[in-house]
């Protein structure tokens, strides 16, 4: 019973799209963080965005923490709001969102195509109009 229910189309589909789905996210995550970050980062001036931070609370001590290090501050103690990395999670979703839509959008296009070249299925047999053609001449006969 229930390898039959494990074993069903479905359920094996959906196993590979979820472990399609964190390779994809992992690629993605890299793409941001390696790659487009850097440019972007490059372009507005700043070496790092997963590093701006607004510093809340000041860790107890200062000494050997370095300051500019979002990392840094909060194992020291210190309390901060990393709007950077958050800059970097929305870059991520919107690039995901976009090749998710390429996907679905792609996905659509061959359906339209499929449905469009399948061909039209001829009835089998004799029409409507010639079945009732021929009891219409059935009953002429055996009335006259």
């Amino acid at each position: 019973m229930l390898n039959e229910f494990a074993l069903r189309g479905n359920m094996v589909d959906m196993a590979i799209g979820i472990v399609i789905g964190a390779a994809f996210g992992t690629i993605i995550g890299s793409l941001v963080n390696d790659v487009l970050m850097p440019v972007i980062s490059s372009v507005a001036g700043t070496p790092d965005f997963s590093n701006l931070f607004v510093l809340l609370a000041e860790p107890a001590t200062t000494e050997g923490v370095n300051m500019t290090s979002l990392d840094s501050v909060r194992e020291a103690g210190g309390v901060a709001l990393a709007y950077g990395r958050f800059i970097n999670a929305i870059i991520a979703f919107i690039l995901v969102a976009f090749v998710l839509f390429l996907v679905v959008k792609g996905m659509n296009n061959m359906k339209k195509k499929q449905e469009e070249e399948a061909p039209v299925p001829q009835p089998v047999g004799p029409t409507q109009e010639e079945l009732l053609t021929e009891i219409r001449d059935l009953l002429a006969r055996q009335n006259s």
